[in-house]
């Protein structure tokens, strides 16, 4: 899987460099995510701008960062989103779960 890691405040930002996010990546950025969500870290913010096509493996990585994020009182913002993954995220009504912005700088001032 290629991605790329930066902190920007308290905000980490983890940009995937993926077009797919399905069941060939996901069980590696799980394990990602799960290096990433530590009780310091506040805020997550994910950068799908690569990523044209995602599955239920795909959400389902990306809800386990939301969990790990929420116990540790933090939270997930996803940046970046395309239309077709932005509609599947919409069907799933994972959009009352993530915060949801157009780039990655309103994403980080919020």
């Amino acid at each position: 899987m290629r991605f790329e890691t930066k902190k920007n405040g308290a905000a980490t930002i983890l940009a995937i460099h993926e077009r797919k996010l399905d069941a060939a990546i996901s069980p590696e950025l799980k394990g990602e995510f799960l290096l990433l969500c530590k009780k310091q870290q506040k805020e997550l913010v994910i950068d799908l701008s690569d990523v044209e096509f995602c599955d239920s493996s795909g959400l389902s990585a990306l809800l386990i960062a939301e969990r790990k994020m929420r116990e540790n009182g933090g939270i997930v913002k996803l940046v970046g989103v395309q239309k077709k993954v932005l509609s599947l995220i919409k069907i799933s009504h994972l959009d009352r779960v993530f915060e949801i912005s157009g780039s990655k700088l309103k994403a980080v001032k919020k």
